[in-house]
């Protein structure tokens, strides 16, 4: 049974618990996030930063047993993913999920097949000119900084509130990242509530206004990105850099 939230906390986790079969894994973790600030969720291999972005998306796993997720004042721990999905919660997993055998420009169709719509798929290739050139090749034979533009643009086709990204820096070249980074950079200008889970936790850093740390399901720092860049200690202890 759902409390009632404040419609002007934009976004908050409440206390969530989620499992992997036995697994306890995310262990009573809350905080809030207001509306346009990119949040960069930070912690070791096995944090719980991927199963924490999961439950926010009510992705079917993990299951979480108790506690609450609210967007704008709607109860997203009562939604099914397709139900968050179409309230605005956009999730970029860290395998990119393009689908095979559709173009770059079929898999942006496709993202606009239900209401509601976001960008036009002009306006995406007028801030992704590489897919506009590949707009007729198999999404699936991008490299993979281009699925990567690609899994992004598809959120962006979606009239998204929550952009929820795991790892988009993951196995892609220095030079790549650096293409990813301002992307990233443009979405941080456009408004876009985001949160970033990334291993490369200095990139993460520079991009974000505040820092999240889960270290075995559970948070231990809360506060501003710059804080983290600046306490050695606190990266050593938790982040290993």
């Amino acid at each position: 049974m759902s409390t009632q939230q404040d419609s002007s906390v934009f976004f908050s986790v409440n206390d969530i618990h989620s499992y992997y079969g036995e697994s306890y894994i995310v262990q009573g973790v809350s905080f809030q996030i207001n509306e346009g600030e990119i949040i960069a969720l930070l912690g070791r291999n096995g944090a719980g930063k991927t199963t924490t972005l999961r439950s926010i998306a009510r992705a079917p796993d993990p299951q979480v047993q108790r506690g609450e997720i609210w967007l704008e004042g709607k109860p997203l721990h009562d939604m099914k993913a397709h139900e968050a999905a179409q309230l605005g919660v956009a999730l970029v997993q860290e395998d990119r999920r393009i689908i095979p055998g559709l173009s770059v420009h079929q898999n942006l169709q496709l993202a606009q097949i239900a209401e509601p719509v976001g960008w036009p798929i002009s306006k995406i290739y007028e801030h992704f000119p590489r897919l506009g050139e590949r707009k007729n090749q198999d999404g699936s034979t991008l490299s993979g900084g281009e699925q990567q533009m690609l899994a992004v643009a598809r959120a962006l086709a979606r009239d998204i509130k929550l952009l929820l990204l795991d790892e988009p820096y993951e196995g892609l070249a220095p030079v790549i990242v650096q293409e990813i980074e301002k992307i990233l950079i443009n979405i941080k200008a456009l408004g876009i509530t985001t949160i970033l889970v990334e291993q490369n936790a200095v990139a993460a850093l520079k991009l974000a206004n505040r820092a999240i740390i889960l270290d075995t399901g559970q948070i231990v720092f809360d506060g501003t990105a710059q804080e983290v860049l600046e306490d050695e200690a606190l990266r050593n202890e938790y982040l290993a850099i």
